[in-house]
């Protein structure tokens, strides 16, 4: 990475990481970064396409499986080992100032993860519901930006990470809803 824009990276990331720091902040992004705290919604989605569309739906959730596990092995499996960026929270160059939220963890951090499969998410979940529910593009990219927020918050990951990996993430989510819409022309105008 050139050194100017590792510079700015750093410098963002202390912004969203120590000045921006607050009680509220400090409760809620270790919750919202968090994959148990999603269940809920992941069981909604779920249960909401196979009750709705039956076997479009089920459709529906073979993609969307398949694009969360792209988007997963793409930036966790394959980019972190070949980059091998260390995390914040374990780079000397950034101890003396940084903010440990949570637990640092293993693992490397260039691309984030969990910017990866959240924008993968929002984005086929957008392709494949926006005709009928306008609503779900902005609430699950807000969705996936906040997590994605939170990870820089809580010290995981630098903001080039996030950014990255939301990137990737979107470029799969727009793919396997691509597929969705070539392999079901009509979903949209049945039921």
């Amino acid at each position: 990475m050139p050194d100017y824009l590792l510079h700015l990276d750093r410098q963002l990331f202390h912004f969203i990481n120590h000045d921006l720091g607050n009680a509220f902040f400090d409760l809620l992004m270790p919750i919202l970064r968090n994959p148990p705290t999603w269940i809920p919604l992941y069981i909604f989605i779920f249960i909401f396409c196979l009750w709705r569309y039956k076997k479009q739906g089920l459709v529906i959730i073979v993609l969307l499986a398949l694009t969360f596990g792209v988007a997963d092995r793409g930036s966790a499996g394959i980019a972190k080992l070949f980059f091998k960026r260390l995390r914040p929270c374990n780079d000397p160059a950034m101890a003396a100032t940084i903010v440990s939220r949570i637990g640092c963890g293993t693992g490397y951090s260039f691309p984030s993860a969990h910017a990866s499969n959240h924008f993968a998410i929002a984005v086929f979940l957008s392709m494949v519901f926006y005709r009928r529910y306008k609503w779900v593009l902005p609430a699950s990219i807000l969705w996936a930006a906040a997590i994605s927020f939170a990870q820089v918050y809580v010290g995981v990951h630098y903001p080039v990470d996030v950014t990255a990996g939301a990137i990737y993430g979107i470029v799969v989510g727009l793919l396997f809803g691509w597929i969705f819409w070539k392999t079901n022309p009509a979903f949209n105008y049945e039921t």
